[in-house]
């Protein structure tokens, strides 16, 4: 009865999980009004500039957080690279103290 019960719980966590799964980008690799497709330059710009876009974004609808219109993986390396650099690791991350 108990392993029915947490399999039942595991079942459940897997299907709330897998609605949080990013679907695919039906505007990638297609141009925007200009004909410009971004790539990996763009994908760093926008993730370095990420969380003063995302708190824009949230009370402008004209200002995106992501650019739909872009090249795939070469776009979300520079995004998540620049991202990754400045929230956590880079810039602003935090620095270990030296025991002594």
């Amino acid at each position: 009865m108990k392993k029915m019960y947490m399999g039942t719980i595991i079942l459940l966590v897997i299907v709330f999980l897998s609605a949080c799964l990013a679907g695919p980008n039906p505007m990638e690799k297609k141009s925007n009004e200009e004909g410009e497709v971004a790539g990996f330059w763009k994908g760093l710009w926008h993730g370095f500039i990420s969380p003063v876009t995302f708190i824009i974004s949230l009370f402008s609808s004209k200002v995106r957080f992501y650019e739909v219109h872009n090249s795939g993986g070469w776009y979300n390396f520079g995004f998540v690279l620049a991202a990754g650099l400045f929230l956590s690791g880079g810039i602003l991350g935090r620095k270990k103290k030296k025991k002594k």
